[in-house]
């Protein structure tokens, strides 16, 4: 009770002056209008067949866009059930609907979202499903060896069905190996840790999960990232201080060690904040450059901040902020240029802008406004391929079913 109430605090006096004292960084605040901003295509939404939305994961492999939606079947029936789909135009148009039959249920929500990662014609998801708890439980997951026409049920990568899987990710490396992390508690030490397991057949079998960390934060989303020479990346909240860490593997996932903190605010909370980050590499033409996005509530310089490394993770730049009230966000690299997406909490509900920058995050575009605060849109995703930049959020008008919202940035 004593985290609920600290968590709730935190999230609403984000917009003041934080909720935690601690170690004051040295920040700088955004230099704007040094970069046309990209235009901005068709706003399109659907519910894809579900009464609404409440957990979407989406993947990109070789130019194809892999999406997985979860919501209700109707109104009467609580049970989140799963849908898949494919684009291969940039997100213009959709493949034919394929629902997840015969699946466990999910309980997966923003934040927590359903994973999906694909290679070639093998796609996989993982989620997680109800257990003896309310909103906990194990994973479970799925594989289609057919680009996503059949789904088989695969193995659970942690060691038991027992306990709270949650908070997963899911990639798979350029060798075709999926790659999962979560957090857990199967010792019942009464704190989560950050656990990692790895399949070579697709989600049939599964390596020994390994505890790449014992003691994190317990409720925040963890983020892989591959780098341009096969390199796994997992971005995370670390336990103290609650600020992001960074582990990498040069070696397929056999070991992992931790590379550096993304952003060391020193920020001291005894609560969860519910809000992890994002990690993308600025190409093949620069393989050891990475950019960041992490959120701090630390006193006095809350809010949402983009670095960058030129060394693969281990020194990086000064925090920049983005945004005022910024709080979820995604970053990707388009054609030489870093573009950040994020949902902003605003008098009337959250709103998402994006804004991009042409000097490797030094100045960046003056943010564009892409929804309207009273939509409630929140938890943005941004995926690039040869057409553009897609851009992907949930949004929930009021008395309206939650949808899925994307809109191509050109």
């Amino acid at each position: 009770m004593r985290a609920l109430l600290a968590t709730l605090l935190c999230l609403t006096t984000l917009t003041l002056n934080g909720c935690s004292s601690g170690q004051l960084l040295s920040t700088v605040e955004p230099k704007k209008e040094t970069a046309e901003s990209m235009s901005v295509g068709l706003y399109s939404k659907s519910t894809f067949g579900l009464t609404d939305i409440s957990t979407f994961d989406v993947y990109v492999d070789n130019d194809s866009i892999y999406l997985i939606v979860g919501g209700k079947v109707s109104a009467d029936n609580k049970q989140i059930k799963l849908s898949y789909n494919r684009s291969e135009d940039g997100g213009v148009s959709w493949q034919d609907l394929i629902t997840l039959n015969n699946h466990p249920a999910s309980i997966n929500s923003r934040g927590n979202d359903v994973q999906l990662a694909a290679k070639g014609n093998h796609l996989l998801a993982v989620w997680q499903t109800k257990g003896e708890l309310p909103s906990m439980g194990p994973m479970v997951s799925a594989y289609s060896e057919d680009n996503g026409k059949t789904w088989t049920q695969g193995a659970n990568p942690a060691v038991n069905n027992a306990g709270d899987q949650s908070h997963i990710d899911l990639i798979a490396d350029q060798n075709g190996v999926f790659h999962t992390v979560w957090l857990e508690d199967p010792e019942e030490n009464g704190y989560q840790s950050l656990r990692y397991a790895r399949s070579a057949d697709w989600g049939k079998h599964w390596s020994k999960a390994a505890t790449l960390d014992d003691s994190t934060c317990s409720c925040c989303w963890n983020t892989f990232a591959l780098s341009p020479e096969n390199e796994l990346n997992i971005l995370y909240r670390d336990m103290k201080p609650r600020d992001m860490a960074l582990l990498q593997s040069y070696d397929d996932g056999k070991n992992w060690r931790h590379v550096s903190t993304v952003g060391e605010f020193g920020w001291q909370f005894d609560g969860c904040p519910h809000v992890g980050g994002a990690l993308a590499y600025m190409g093949t033409g620069n393989p050891r450059q990475l950019h960041g996005l992490v959120w701090t509530g630390v006193e006095g310089k809350s809010g949402l901040y983009h670095l960058a490394s030129n060394n693969n993770g281990r020194n990086w730049s000064t925090p920049q902020k983005i945004g005022n009230t910024a709080i979820h966000g995604d970053i990707a690299e388009f054609d030489g240029n870093i573009v950040a997406i994020w949902d902003e909490m605003e008098q009337e509900g959250s709103s998402i802008f994006y804004a991009k920058s042409e000097d490797n995050g030094n100045n960046w575009s003056t943010p564009t406004r892409l929804t309207v605060a009273s939509n409630a849109a929140t938890h943005p995703r941004l995926i690039a391929t040869k057409q553009g930049l897609l851009a992907l959020w949930t949004e929930k008008p009021s008395k309206k079913p939650s949808q899925l919202a994307w809109q191509r940035l050109e």
